[in-house]
């Protein structure tokens, strides 16, 4: 694991411009492990990093909890996956075919810590921690 990047951010627009500086760096095959508290701003990010790789509004872009997985039709197709109702993430992640989700796009999974270690490497790791009302810290690192 590298060492971490960290990023400040005082607003939820703060978040999604910070996720399109971001969308630099990915491309397809690249997965993206998202770690926070409810409320941290994870899905604002990937609003971001989504509009980044190319989606065209980020309105399309919402929590993906009750349908596990939300593709977004960008440049380099989005794939947006929240772990946080699985009851067995790790096993359930298999069934999620993500590895055919890498094949032509870009994965980006929410609450990653619950499924860690079923997760692929290498990956990105966002650790999102609340510092306030509204700002948060960002610490980005690759694991290999």
């Amino acid at each position: 694991m590298t060492a971490a990047e960290l990023f400040t951010t005082r607003s939820p627009a703060g978040t999604v411009a910070l996720g399109r500086r971001l969308a630099g760096r990915l491309g397809v095959g690249d997965c993206v492990g998202l770690v926070g508290p409810l409320g941290a701003g994870k899905t604002a990010l990937v609003r971001g990093l989504a509009v980044g790789l190319g989606l065209a509004d980020e309105r399309f872009v919402s929590s993906p909890t009750y349908v596990l997985v939300q593709e977004y039709p960008a440049r380099v197709p989005v794939y947006h996956l929240d772990l946080y109702r699985l009851s067995d993430p790790a096993a359930e992640l298999a069934d999620l075919a993500i590895e055919e989700m890498l094949a032509d796009g870009v994965v980006l999974v929410e609450w990653a810590d619950r499924a860690a270690a079923a997760l692929p490497k290498p990956r990105w790791e966002v650790a999102i921690e609340i510092t306030g009302a509204r700002s948060r810290r960002f610490a980005l690192r690759r694991c290999e």
